[in-house]
């Protein structure tokens, strides 16, 4: 919210005979705004005038017409603000003022805002001496304003210093309200939080009017209703008030100084009576509304839109409103759309005589979603939204009502429509020793309740417990946290010291946690880069993969608002995101790559989760229920791989990846993890059908690996030979094993075999064999070569495997070595058929 310095200033002064020289510097404004808990996003001075700013009296006014455009050659009176009390010659272009009307001049040698400096020179003819002033050539509007400043007598007399007359030395502060505060959006609100961080006596602004300057005389106690109004209950109206003044002058303006302040403000000044609603919100933080009473047919009726009704606000928009819409109709049809905007058919105009003033309060929900709806946000939806205090309705028609008669002259009538009552807050119970205990500070009974007293609570001490009433204008305040929140806002965040926990030493890392850190290091080791992959994923994943309808990595988890639709599911696998990766390099020329992740997956558990009762403590049953509905969510860890591994160079032909690879790659996890992979061919989606291992631990598959399906690839628009390797981490046994070292003294022997099986047999379970039949003296077995060839015969293949043999007590002879090299291909040949090439 913007807001001047300056007002804060005198409304705080006149609160109290003591502060009504109180001052602090811009500085240290902003600091106390930030001690009670209200950051500013700056503040900005009035841009400084330099040089005699003084006021004229316009004397005489000669019309120029020989020109393209309307110009005058005035005559002005500015004392002996010029040296010599002669009339000062001024060409201006305006048309708002007349012979005799006091205004503001800059004489030659000033330098207005913008390094714009006045001289006399010649136009249109004449010798212009100087510029009489608007507000936006004084820095006190953004845009240029309709016509130059008019000021009223009781300013001064032509030749007085108008800087210091129209406090130009103001500063005006944005300050940050957070949505639960909206009762500071108003200058009784920021006025409120300023006495507290200061220490100064508050009065409020809307229940004293001397505070405000605002003279109640002309305001009549009310007697019966000004005009009927029907409430309809589906509008959730809390309340509705009306208040009339008849026999303005419609020709009137606001003075000077409201026009100032509602500038400042952000507002443009329009009309009297509208500036006045305007002047009264932000004063007291209560929108409010005129109507021109002469277009109003008959009552009025507070009632939802009906759907597909059209509407024209006041910004001239025509609107098709929804059935969920409430606006304020008369017999001619709809006149407002209620907490938002106003409309044209019964706007005040130049002919408006009779006005009526709405104040009411509408349900935030309502409002919220109407101007959500139409994309439509003015200072009243923003202040409804967020909560305004029903108690002062009625204040504010006063305000409003006094305010139009000392500008436009007029009567108020003596009548008043009102309808609602005002809501009341049940008392909070609060011990005073609470907020001591949960922040650590100890603060004393009468602090506790010097501080609710302040922000407006009622207290009530009831014995050890304190019954604590919220104010009406503080919507947030439901329970005891809310209060104490309060407390040790105003007493000072800074008062609250910084004790940091001392934690726990020489646990370090969990065995999960070293795990996973394991298998980072060992494929970062082996050259793969490691990417973060986005657990959200495109919803036609498995589509494209061909995935049939029971295959469990459908169990999606679905995002109820996603930042993409197009991405509104969880994945199960990495491998979506890990290619999709893979298409982002490839697109941008880098086409060799190894890449890994470890990551969570989600899998859909049950189809919602129970919502229990908030306001008691769920049961073991509930517990139980909740937790087994919420998402399953395993570590993965994938890697994907195309293009060489082994880059060609001067040195000869690179390697490309492979599915031999991806199959390593798995290995590396495995020796990370602690465990002994087994493998076996396998057939899953989105894998090669030929090309694609299966991994499982003590029986429990864990993962795949392999070369991705050929028409996954052409999907996606990868590589051809793109390789990927996804494995549970949760599902391999996490056991720490800190075996000794077993070291021989005596060496090993080598010998190879080479064996000729069916082109079916895995090579894997050729190795398991051999190394079975080889017995406890062989140390391991190494598939090294792969030999197809006519002289095999058809769908034959011939595996050599090196074997190592070690004893540990002795040194083994070739005799004992060939001897089980001989029992393990005789148990390859009764197992799997294999025969052993010499």
């Amino acid at each position: 919210m913007l807001i001047s310095q300056n007002w804060l200033t005198g409304l705080l002064r006149s609160m109290d005979p003591a502060q009504e020289n109180w001052s602090v510097s811009t500085e240290d404004l902003d600091t106390g705004f930030v001690r009670v808990g209200f950051e500013t996003e700056g503040y900005e001075p009035i841009e400084k005038t330099e040089g005699a700013l003084v006021l004229g009296r316009v004397d005489h006014i000669e019309e120029l017409t020989e020109f393209k455009k309307p110009i005058r050659y005035c005559q002005v009176d500015v004392g002996q603000a010029n040296g010599t009390g002669e009339k000062q010659g001024i060409i201006c272009g305006a048309r708002n003022f007349a012979e005799g009307d006091l205004v503001v001049i800059a004489l030659p040698g000033t330098v207005l805002p913008g390094g714009f400096a006045i001289a006399a020179r010649e136009t249109y003819g004449h010798i212009s001496n100087g510029m009489i002033c608007s507000a936006a050539e004084l820095g006190l509007a953004d845009k240029q304003s309709s016509g130059i400043i008019t000021l009223s007598e009781d300013y001064g007399q032509p030749g007085d210093d108008a800087k210091s007359l129209l406090q130009l030395e103001d500063t005006v502060f944005d300050v940050n309200i957070t949505p639960d505060r909206g009762y500071a959006l108003s200058a009784r609100g920021l006025s409120r939080e300023l006495a507290s961080g200061f220490g100064l006596t508050f009065r409020d602004p809307a229940t004293e009017a001397d505070v405000t300057g605002i003279d109640l005389g002309a305001v009549p106690e009310p007697g019966g209703e000004t005009l009927g109004v029907d409430i309809h209950e589906d509008t959730r109206a809390i309340r509705f008030g009306l208040r009339a003044v008849s026999g303005i002058d419609p020709k009137a303006e606001s003075p000077f100084w409201l026009q100032r302040e509602l500038m400042l403000l952000g507002s443009r000044p329009v009309n009297a009576a509208t500036d006045v609603t305007n002047y009264v919100m932000f004063l007291l933080g209560t929108p409010m509304h005129a109507f021109d009473a002469d277009k109003i047919a008959g009552g009025l009726t507070v009632r939802t839109a009906q759907e597909g009704e059209k509407f024209e606000t006041l910004d001239h928009v025509t609107r098709e409103l929804s059935a969920e819409d409430v606006v304020i109709a008369d017999e001619s049809g709809i006149q407002s759309l209620a907490g938002v905007m106003g409309g044209t058919t019964s706007e005040i105009s130049a002919e408006t005589t009779t006005v009526y003033f709405e104040s009411a309060i509408w349900d935030p929900r309502k409002v919220a979603r109407t101007s959500r709806r139409h994309k439509l946000s003015s200072e009243a939806s923003r202040r409804f939204e967020r909560g305004v205090d029903p108690a002062i309705v009625e204040a504010a028609l006063d305000y409003a009502c006094a305010l139009l008669v000392e500008i436009a002259g007029g009567q108020v009538e003596a009548t008043r429509t009102l309808h609602g009552q005002v809501p009341l807050a049940d008392p909070i119970d609060l011990r005073p020793e609470h907020p001591g205990e949960l922040i650590g500070v100890d603060y004393s009974r009468e602090t506790v309740i010097r501080r609710l007293t302040e922000v407006g609570c009622r207290v009530a001490e009831q014995g050890e417990v304190l019954a604590v009433v919220p104010p009406t204008w503080r919507t947030d305040m439901s329970q005891s946290v809310d209060l104490i929140e309060e407390i040790v806002r105003l007493e000072g965040l800074d008062a609250v010291p910084s004790i940091l926990p001392t934690p726990v030493g020489g646990r370090g890392l969990s065995p999960a946690q070293r795990r996973r850190r394991a298998i980072g290091h060992a494929l970062a080791y082996q050259g793969y880069a490691e990417i973060l992959p986005s657990p959200f994923i495109a919803n036609t994943t498995f589509d494209s993969w061909g995935l049939s309808r029971d295959d469990d990595r459908r169990k999606v988890v679905s995002v109820q608002n996603p930042l993409d639709t197009d991405y509104a599911i969880l994945g199960t696998s990495l491998l979506p995101s890990m290619l999709e990766a893979v298409s982002r390099n490839v697109a941008r020329g880098r086409r060799d790559l190894s890449l890994f992740g470890v990551q969570q997956v989600s899998f859909q558990r049950g189809a919602s989760t129970p919502m229990p009762d908030v306001t008691v403590r769920p049961d073991a049953a509930t517990l139980a229920e909740v937790i087994d509905s919420l998402p399953y969510q395993p570590l993965h860890v994938a890697t994907v791989g195309s293009g060489e591994i082994d880059h060609s160079g001067p040195w000869g032909e690179g390697r490309s990846y492979s599915y031999a690879d991806a199959i390593e790659s798995a290995h590396v996890v495995a020796r990370a993890a602690g465990v002994q992979l087994e493998i076996s061919r396998a057939d899953m989606l989105p894998w090669h059908p030929g090309r694609c291992a299966e991994f499982s631990v003590d029986g429990v598959v864990v993962g795949y690996a392999g070369e991705l399906h050929p028409q996954v690839l052409e999907a996606l628009e990868l590589p051809a030979r793109t390789c990927a390797m996804e494995i549970n981490v949760d599902k391999l046994p996490l056991t720490e094993k800190l075996p000794a070292p077993v070291l021989s003294a005596f060496p090993a022997l080598h010998q190879d075999i080479a064996l000729v099986v069916d082109e079916e047999v895995p090579a894997e379970e050729v190795r398991r064999t051999v190394q079975e039949g080889a017995g406890e003296l062989v140390e391991s077995v190494q598939l090294f070569d792969v030999f197809r060839g006519e002289q095999l015969g058809v769908g034959k293949k011939s595996l050599a495997l090196k074997l190592l043999f070690r004893a540990v007590d002795r040194t083994l002879t070739d005799e004992e070595a060939s001897a089980r090299r001989l029992a393990a291909a005789e148990l390859a040949a009764s197992r799997l058929g294999a025969e052993m090439r010499a």
